[in-house]
């Protein structure tokens, strides 16, 4: 375990942010509707880096097999498009979001207004911590995560040639996850500020609230606003993937119609697009013409759509999060499952014909940094495997569960033995009131599925019941293997 804080006096007085929900749909008249793996050619030669033709992403990723013949039972989808292009040997690409998180424990939070904001880092960069308290953060965290339950993944983003993206590269070559650059020729000064990594400050006080600030707070522009296309070496690594992962953080480093060609591409050559809008789809919804567009573009083309109660409100202006899935489903033309993140109380997912819905697991959470990426990479694994859908949302419980039982992410998210261990002790944080009135607002839907430690038999009012026995009795199996197979040396 990594030691993940230090405490600082804080620079400001911490001032409570509010909140307004900004619809999209209401108000945006836009929304209208294991095997040997081939090496990816790097982009940029620098000295120090992997992206050299020595490291590049010649790097041992981990073996798996994810050979799935079974057809979409339960609610699950493995319906990767038809118009897939060639052999697809990686089963994860993130696109951008890669920072270098520094941890640090703070009396008090930032506060919301932008100059004052502005000034707290600016005292807290003059003196950088030292490298114990740095972490892979953004998507690095989905990345590792994957990585560990036995998913070949690759990052796609840019680093900068100092030590913070060394230090990235080397986090991602340890985890077995190979590292796809996207600069290219371009008249950028390589030691400007808009080349350097992204730095995030995570901030945690006294009790366990978390604020983030980085370089991209203070901008009108992307913090790699250079940027004008993808490289054909990006678009061969969304070309070889089965998944692309993209979230709005995204957003903070790549403009807008980069991010859009990303999913035009993966959408032309049957890449299974996945998007997890967080925190920043309430301000994209409310943003530039390009920013709204290419959210538009994301809603609409992903094939999972994965979002917090209170996101999934903030984009469609509904209270209920399976109404709220549901009308996010309408308005995708590709949307094959909305995902619903509901932290302690669990998840669920909706299709176009049924509801799953899985409770937590009781766990003593110490950190929630982290979680939601860890839940996003058991989707995808579920996603690949052709898992029924309460399979799914178990696994990506547990990982995300295990996630929160450590301290910070990147490094310290949930580890293959930790996930194994939680859904061996298979102790639910159950609160049928709370589904069954979710549930009971005549919700037009096929089937409707719940995990739970009883079983019981579905009638015209109450949800199918899924033993929470049966679910780990055919998820251990595959982790276990997966555990082996990490053992075993290449």
């Amino acid at each position: 375990m990594h030691q993940c804080t230090i405490t600082l006096k804080s620079p400001i007085p911490y001032h409570a942010p509010s909140s307004q929900s900004h619809p999209i749909f209401p108000h945006n008249p836009r929304l209208t509707q294991s095997q040997s793996h081939p090496i990816l050619a790097p982009i940029c030669t620098r000295a120090h880096s992997v992206f050299n033709s020595t490291r590049g992403l010649d790097i041992s990723a981990p073996k798996h097999t994810s050979n799935s013949n079974s057809n979409a039972i339960n609610g699950s989808v493995h319906d990767l498009k038809s118009k897939s292009v060639g052999v697809k040997d990686i089963d994860v690409a993130t696109l951008g979001n890669l920072c270098v998180d520094i941890v640090l424990n703070v009396p008090k939070l930032p506060p919301p207004d932008v100059h004052d904001r502005k000034a707290y880092m600016d005292r807290l960069s003059a003196s950088p911590p030292d490298k114990q308290y740095w972490e892979a953060g953004g998507n690095c965290n989905m990345a590792i995560a994957a990585a560990r339950l036995g998913l070949h993944c690759i990052a796609i983003g840019h680093v900068g040639n100092e030590v913070y993206g060394q230090f990235l590269i080397d986090v991602l070559h340890d985890e077995g996850i190979g590292m796809v650059g996207m600069c290219e020729n371009t008249n950028v000064d390589s030691s400007s500020a808009s080349y350097e990594t992204l730095l995030c400050w995570v901030l945690v006080d006294s009790l366990q609230r978390h604020g983030f600030c980085s370089r991209a707070d203070f901008s009108k522009d992307p913090a790699f606003s250079w940027m004008s296309k993808l490289s054909e070496q990006v678009k061969t690594a969304i070309k070889q993937s089965k998944i692309l992962f993209c979230n709005g953080y995204g957003f903070d480093e790549l403009p807008p119609g980069v991010i859009v060609s990303a999913v035009e591409y993966a959408v032309e050559v049957g890449t299974a697009l996945f998007f997890d809008p967080g925190p920043r789809g309430k301000s994209l919804s409310a943003g530039t013409t390009e920013e709204r567009g290419a959210l538009s573009q994301l809603l609409r083309m992903s094939d999972v759509l994965l979002l917090t109660s209170d996101e999934a409100e903030s984009l469609t202006g509904i209270e209920n999060p399976i109404s709220a899935g549901q009308e996010l489903l309408k308005q995708g033309v590709h949307t094959k499952w909305v995902i619903v993140k509901m932290g302690p109380r669990g998840s669920i997912l909706i299709t176009r014909s049924s509801i799953s819905c899985a409770p937590a697991f009781k766990i003593n959470v110490i950190d929630t940094v982290g979680c939601g990426d860890s839940f996003v990479a058991a989707i995808a694994y579920g996603f690949i495997h052709n898992m029924p859908a309460v399979n799914t949302l178990a696994i990506a419980n547990a990982v995300g569960g295990a996630t929160a039982m450590g301290c910070g992410a990147g490094r310290n998210v949930a580890t293959l033995e930790k996930v194994i261990e939680l859904m061996k002790a298979s102790n639910l944080n159950e609160d049928d009131e709370f589904f069954d009135e979710l549930l009971n607002e005549n919700l037009d839907v096929q089937a409707i599925k719940s995990l739970s430690k009883l079983v019981i038999k579905g009638s015209e009012n109450q949800p199918n019941c899924v033993s929470l026995q049966k679910v780990v009795s055919e998820l251990l199996p595959k982790l276990k293997l997966t555990q082996l197979q990490k053992k075993v040396p290449c």
